[in-house]
């Protein structure tokens, strides 16, 4: 229990907390080894006053050479596993927690992402885990081997005299108890701080990501302003939290250093009054300047540990946070996708309760009980106004989110139930947003396809009208395209995504309006590639503009998250309601001219 409990408190792996018990142990044997040091000179210096005081020549050399020749190479191995233990290991810790954060990721859910903007995110994956790098190596191993050694060196301290004992050791827990009682002050300073680095951190991004946008409308020295104060507002936070954790950690420091002054003392009145002798005021002398030092850096370190559990619980607010999971198998009756009473609400998790109910307190609805069905070999289409759900419906339909409430079939199975990378291994997407990688053309269309030989992509390029446009490129399909396709034009970064597509050749295939950013030519050949690829397949596909959907089998018309109609484009022309509407509504914006 007491080790769940720390390997949370402290965001470690399995293999990090049997790290930190490594580096714990041979802390323990290192201080050990060290006092042993002491006692080697408290033999020296005992064999030097037998000198002085009986005239003798120095007794035990060989002796004292050979522990002293022991003392060294035991130090050498126990420093040297210590290091390896509390900071070789630890390197292995931080590479497996961002691998298995970046899994995490990639299972969970969109809509986490939607709650945890890509700045803060960052943050997390790289700021956090690297302060959570510094305590896991500088900390942990460290500060718990110098309690337990600590802690045997007292024992035996009390055993040689208790009088000395508490006179040397007393500044110790008033120390600590005063640092332990400025914990929540330390982590409030240190939420303050984070916040402040992601607004830091949001306002760079936002930046870069707006910077054309920025200068076309001469919003340069305002934005930069605006970024200055984050920065510098950021930077007083820091130097307040500091400022506030330096103060106790040094009073904490000067209130032990006390017990030096105390032993002096005590030392000083039991040596006069013949209580003890000189040589046992010595040994405890010798013990000070070393006992010591391993708090000297626990201070800090536990300071350290205080500020840092605001990005443990960071780290592990991904953990916690449920991934979308199940079967690993998938055999549908056909291709069908069915709608049944779907509720749908950003920002709800979608527990079995909510899921038996309905009910949705914390979002606001965006489907309410919406019912349809796409079938296979034809094309249906969702339409409506903006923010009547369309997009929603398709990311449903492929499980990027849950359904808050009822349920979605595809060929007779409730897609909840299968884990969602084995689902979109029949799903082929192409959105209006294409996503490319700075890659050559090749293997960004081979990304639909692990695997894919040359020929297969190259037929899927042909297909997708792709090769128009790659002769011209200096290298052809060999020819880097830049980050996110920066190189090509709208309708051939489009294409590609169709050859993707079309490599994958998956039943499903959802379209959210992938031509409505394009002009008349490309639209025309992006409509011709994907002719190609919609042939017998089930096709979802949201459109805006309504000559899109004239030649779709079914359509269905949203209207504030609601299916307002449905049927062929001729039988909701003929019901003259809000399918015709829209049709009408365009119509008349084509007629639209400058005066």
């Amino acid at each position: 229990m007491f080790s769940k409990k720390f390997q949370r408190k402290y965001a470690l792996t399995d293999q990090g907390v049997q790290n930190t018990k490594k580096g714990a142990f041979w802390t323990v044997i290192v201080n050990l080894i060290v006092m042993g040091g002491m006692g080697i000179l408290y033999l020296l210096m005992g064999a030097f006053m037998g000198t002085l005081t009986e005239q003798k020549p120095l007794p035990g050399t060989a002796l004292i050479i050979t522990l002293t020749v022991l003392f060294l190479f035991l130090s050498f191995i126990t420093h040297l596993q210590q290091y390896r233990a509390t900071y070789g290991l630890v390197y292995n810790e931080v590479k497996t927690t961002r691998l298995s954060m970046a899994e995490r990721l990639r299972k969970l859910p969109l809509g986490y992402f939607g709650k945890r903007d890509l700045a803060d995110l960052t943050e997390t994956l790289m700021g956090d885990v690297n302060r959570m790098e510094h305590v896991w190596s500088h900390v942990l191993g460290y500060l718990y081997g110098s309690y337990i050694s600590t802690a045997l060196i007292a024992l035996c301290l009390l055993a040689y005299d208790w009088r000395l004992a508490i006179a040397c050791l007393w500044g110790v827990p008033v120390a600590f108890c005063l640092l332990f009682g400025s914990r929540k002050i330390a982590a409030r300073a240190s939420e303050k701080t984070k916040k402040a680095a992601v607004r830091v951190s949001d306002g760079i991004q936002e930046a870069l990501e707006n910077v054309r946008e920025i200068r076309a409308t001469n919003q340069e020295e305002r934005y930069l302003k605006s970024l200055n104060r984050k920065i510098d507002e950021h930077e007083r936070i820091m130097i307040r939290g500091e400022l506030g954790t330096g103060v106790f950690v040094n009073a904490s420091s000067v209130i032990m250093r006390l017990g030096v002054a105390t032993t002096i003392l005590t030392g000083a009145g039991l040596t006069l009054s013949g209580e003890i002798d000189f040589m046992l005021l010595f040994l405890f002398l010798l013990v000070i300047t070393r006992v010591y030092a391993p708090f000297d850096q626990s201070l800090a370190l536990i300071a350290e540990m205080f500020v840092s559990q605001v990005s443990a619980n960071r780290i592990m607010e991904l953990y916690d946070t449920p991934i979308a999971e199940g079967a690993n198998h998938f055999h549908p009756n056909g291709h069908d996708i069915v709608f049944e009473h779907v509720h749908f609400a950003y920002n709800v998790n979608s527990s079995e309760s909510q899921r038996a109910t309905g009910s949705n307190r914390d979002g606001k609805e965006v489907l309410h009980d919406v019912s349809f069905t796409a079938k296979e070999g034809e094309v249906t289409a969702l339409v409506g106004p903006s923010g009547s759900g369309k997009s929603t419906c398709a990311k449903l339909a492929a499980r990027l989110w849950d359904v808050t409430a009822g349920r979605i079939l595809v060929g007779g199975v409730d897609i909840s139930k299968v884990d969602p990378e084995v689902l979109l291994t029949d799903y082929s997407m192409v959105f209006q947003d294409v996503v490319l990688f700075d890659d050559t053309v090749m293997e960004n269309i081979r990304l639909g396809k692990r695997g894919a030989t040359d020929a297969e992509v190259l037929a899927a390029a042909r297909a997708a009208n792709c090769e128009e446009f790659v002769q011209r490129l200096p290298k052809g399909y060999d020819t880097p395209i830049g980050e996110n396709g920066a190189k090509l034009s709208g309708g051939e970064r489009q294409r590609i995504s169709i050859a993707r597509a079309l490599l994958k050749d998956a039943p499903i295939i959802l379209l959210d309006e992938a031509t409505a950013s394009l002009d008349v030519e490309n639209e025309t050949k992006v409509q011709e590639a994907l002719s190609h690829l919609l042939t017998g397949k089930t096709v979802l596909v949201i459109a805006h503009r309504m000559r899109t959907v004239e030649a779709a089998d079914h359509i269905i018309v949203l209207s504030d998250g609601q299916v307002a109609e449905e049927g062929s484009p001729a039988e909701l022309m003929n019901q003259n309601g809000l399918f015709c509407r829209m049709v009408e509504l365009q119509r008349q914006s084509l007629g639209w001219r400058l005066k």
